[in-house]
C-alpha cells in the first residue's frame, strides 16, 4: 500500500501509541543514553511493500516532541520529506517486518539482557525452561523450554540484518544482539510490549539463577 493511501488518522494512531510506549519504557530506564528504538507498521503489507513509523536517531526518549518519530519504507528510507534520520538499526526492523508480518517491533538495552546475552553468546542462544512467563508466548506445555537466538553485535548493521532470517523462530518472538539488547515483536503494540516484558523477566530470572549456582 502506498503511504498516500493510508488515512491520516491511522498515522496519528500509530504515532500516539508509539509515544505512549516510549514514555512507559523511558520511565523504566530502558533507553539509557538515547539507546533503543521502537517501531510500528503503518497500513497493510502489500506484497513486498510496507511502511512503519520508527524512533528518530539520537533523540532523548525521556521527552515527548513532534520530532520523535518518522515513517520509513520497507528499505528503511524516509517515506516523507523530513530532516530526521531513522534509527541506525532500522534495517533490522525491516527484516523482522518482512519475515514475520508483525505490527510492532520494540528494542531496548537493559542490564539483564546485556549480561545474559554475553554469558550465552558463544552458544548462539539463551536457553530458558520451566519459567512461568514462557506462557506469554502462547506456549503452554508443562516445563516448557525455549531458546532465544543471540546474534553477534557487528558495527555494520546490514551484516546483522542478513543474519536475522537464519535465526527467526515463529514461536519465539525475539532476537538478542550480544552485549547489546533485545528485539521483540508482536501483532500490535500491546502484544509486542507483552513479549518484551516477558523476555526481560525471563532474562532476569536466568541471570539470578546463575548467581544462585555459584
Amino acid at each position: 500500500m502506498s503511504l498516500v493511501h493510508i488515512p491520516a488518522e491511522e498515522k496519528r494512531r500509530v504515532l500516539e501509541e508509539l509515544a505512549d510506549v516510549k514514555e512507559l519504557f523511558a520511565a523504566r530506564n530502558w533507553f539509557p543514553g538515547t539507546s533503543g528504538n521502537l517501531s510500528m507498521r503503518v497500513g497493510d503489507i502489500d506484497g513486498d511493500r510496507f511502511h512503519f513509523a520508527i524512533t528518530a536517531s539520537g533523540k532523548d526518549k525521556t521527552k515527548r516532541t513532534p520530532e520523535d518519530f518518522l515513517i520509513v519504507d520497507q528499505e528503511g528510507r524516509p517515506a516523507e520529506t523530513t530532516s530526521l534520520k531513522p534509527s541506525a538499526e532500522t534495517l533490522i526492523h525491516c527484516e523482522i517486518y518482512r519475515l514475520t508480518g508483525c505490527g510492532a517491533v520494540f528494542h531496548v538495552h537493559t542490564v539483564f539482557n546485556n549480561l545474559i546475552s554475553e554469558y550465552y553468546g558463544e552458544q548462539d542462544a539463551v536457553p530458558l525452561q520451566g519459567i512461568e512467563l514462557i506462557k506469554a508466548f502462547n506456549i503452554w506445555e508443562e516445563n516448557a523450554a525455549i531458546s532465544v537466538p543471540v546474534l553477534p553485535n557487528y558495527a555494520d548493521i546490514s551484516a546483522i540484518a542478513k543474519l536475522v532470517p537464519g535465526v527467526l523462530n515463529e514461536k519465539v518472538p525475539g532476537v538478542l544482539l550480544r552485549n547489546h539488547g533485545i528485539y521483540a515483536w508482536g501483532r500490535d503494540a500491546f502484544e509486542a510490549k507483552k513479549h518484551l516484558e516477558a523476555f526481560e523477566f525471563l532474562f532476569e530470572v536466568a541471570y539470578r539463577s546463575l548467581l544462585l549456582q555459584k
